[in-house]
């Protein structure tokens, strides 16, 4: 199994990389439209504001192609920023359109927490998955060798919003808030965390991708 790793200069390919090595596929990592248009799957990995690593894919040509191929029904796999993208569109540092793969937005993490204290932001730790959106458990997913309560690692200060609840697989919890961890939509899932740093867990997530992608 070939896994192209979409490069648009805002990313932690080294680690995706090898993650997927472990987890037994080959990976290409290419900024080229024509291998993501050859892709069998695709990973969007990313760290960084929304705005730039849009603006990344814009100045390669990618975003037009990233679209088609998850119109005709492409597994691609969104990671932090790489998720946040495949959203309608952010307000970091101002209203930027994003993939618009997933309906929803990206709005920034409250500084308090529910109870009005400040809280720490980015989110960075270690947390753990449950299961959102009206799903009762992960089967069937990505998530699904994913026990309820095990935990990811988190660094971000933006979340996504799904505007449909269906799209939500996994929440986590943050100043008493419910944050979206995992969302999907037809072949198109999205990771708030990082499933390449997240030990055994991630790794799990990871294969289950693969997997899905190879049926």
């Amino acid at each position: 199994m070939k896994v192209t790793v979409i490069d648009y200069g805002l990313s932690n390919l080294r680690s995706v990389q090898n993650a997927f090595a472990h987890c037994g596929a080959e990976t290409l990592l290419t900024s080229s439209p024509a291998d993501v248009r050859a892709a069998e799957a695709l990973v969007l990995p990313g760290v960084g504001a929304f705005r730039d690593g849009m603006a990344g894919l814009e100045r390669l040509g990618l975003v037009d192609v990233i679209r088609q191929k998850a119109a005709e029904g492409t597994p691609l796999l969104g990671i932090c920023l790489g998720m946040q993208m495949l959203f309608d569109e952010s307000e970091e540092f101002g209203t930027y359109p994003g993939l618009g793969l997933i309906p929803g937005r990206v709005v920034k993490i409250p500084d308090t927490d529910v109870q009005g204290h400040p809280q720490k932001v980015p989110h960075i730790s270690w947390d753990p998955l449950f299961p959102a959106g009206g799903h009762a458990d992960f089967a069937g997913t990505v998530l699904a060798e994913v026990t309820p309560g095990q935990e990811c690692y988190f660094i971000h200060s933006y979340e996504a919003k799904p505007a449909d609840e269906a799209d939500r697989l996994a929440d986590t919890r943050y100043g008493g808030r419910s944050v979206c961890a995992v969302a999907a939509h037809g072949p198109v899932v999205g990771c708030q965390f990082h499933p390449e740093k997240s030990g055994p867990v991630g790794l799990s997530i990871i294969s289950q991708f693969i997997n899905i992608c190879q049926k």
